[in-house]
């Protein structure tokens, strides 16, 4: 069963606010503002994505912190009523809608808070993925770090032994699951990438996530120094939400669809015949190249470079802040990533 993940995880008392009241936005206001973020997307050169729980419950996995979450429930001796195993779930709209996008070209990255491993299954293509915190049905070898897709989930959580041996000429590595526990740093190429594209971002948009995890929950503002747009959806306030050119309240597969139609494309029903989970056998690898991170550190450093004379000749740069410019960029981006590790910030108050 899906939460059965929470319970696999390290004792950690400090799991943010719980439980904030949900807010919905009128029928009219949901259209004009999905007007709105569709002219956005049709504007933008660069558009990343950035999901939570909130993207999945449709599916039946139940979210952390939301009026029924997981750990709201658990909070007051109870356990969620909804609760699909993680291999009978199956991408939901937004999912399915999300891959359809990028393949359009109208949305460039997807930042992943998500370990159900329905972006995958839907089909979405590693290339444009960065997992932060895992994925059920990924394990990876303790030796040539490589990564391999599984056809059921792992039966472990917290990079632990799975059993299996590696599937490449390794000399016997042995396969532990991808999911982080508390106390374990991100992923590096996926975080690099997740920040790289976030601050390139002309528009991040954050779907279904309360943005109490941090580094993941401050990635989407790292495009506001250069002037980039920020929009938040999501049926809570988040502590960003003050900051953001646009929030939407409601239910993140009406906004996925209303955006869809409103730009022109049709979302593909979920099909096991492009889930890698259900070829026979799994033969799939779900490595992060190097050469792909290289690449990407390029646009970026240049990227940044273009930003920055951009808006020096506006006057908007203090004299200190050109001289950052002038250093190796990829050192500022390295100081600019905050603490790896998965904690909670826990800014964010209900009155808000």
């Amino acid at each position: 069963m899906s939460c059965n993940y929470a319970d696999g995880l390290s004792d950690y008392a400090n799991k943010g606010i719980l439980g904030v009241p949900e807010i919905f936005d009128s029928e009219e206001t949901i259209d004009q503002k999905c007007e709105q973020l569709a002219k956005w997307i049709q504007a933008a050169k660069t558009v990343v994505v950035h999901t939570g729980a909130g993207i999945s419950t449709s599916a039946g996995i139940p979210d952390f912190r939301g009026p029924n979450g997981v750990w709201t429930l658990e909070k007051r001796g109870e356990k969620p009523t909804v609760n699909i195993a993680f291999d009978e779930a199956v991408p939901t709209k937004t999912h399915m809608g999300l891959k359809a996008l990028v393949q359009a070209g109208l949305v460039t990255y997807v930042v992943s808070q998500n370990i159900d491993g329905l972006h995958l299954r839907s089909g979405l293509e590693r290339k444009y993925l960065a997992e932060l915190h895992g994925n059920m049905f990924i394990e990876q070898c303790l030796k040539c770090r490589r990564q391999f897709v599984r056809n059921k989930p792992a039966p472990t959580v917290g990079k632990k032994l799975t059993g299996d041996a590696c599937r490449r000429s390794c000399r016997g590595g042995n396969l532990i699951d991808n999911i982080l526990d508390w106390e374990h740093d991100l992923p590096e190429y996926d975080l690099d990438l997740a920040f790289m594209h976030s601050t390139m971002a002309d528009l991040n948009i954050c779907l279904g996530t309360t943005l109490q995890i941090v580094p993941s929950g401050n990635l989407p503002l790292k495009n506001k120094r250069y002037g980039g747009k920020l929009v938040i959806c999501n049926l809570q306030p988040t502590k960003h939400d003050k900051k953001a050119d646009l929030v939407v309240s409601t239910y993140v597969d009406t906004i996925i669809e209303k955006v869809a139609k409103r730009l022109g494309i049709e979302i593909p029903e979920y099909s096991p015949e492009v889930d890698p989970t259900k070829t026979e056998p799994c033969t799939l690898e779900w490595t992060i190249p190097g050469d792909l991170v290289k690449r990407v550190d390029k646009q970026y450093s240049k990227a940044i470079r273009d930003l920055g004379k951009k808006r020096s000749k506006a006057g908007s740069y203090s004299q200190e802040e050109l001289e950052e410019f002038k250093r190796n960029s990829k050192k500022m981006k390295k100081e600019n990533m905050l603490d790896k590790s998965s904690e909670i910030d826990t800014s964010i108050k209900k009155e808000n």
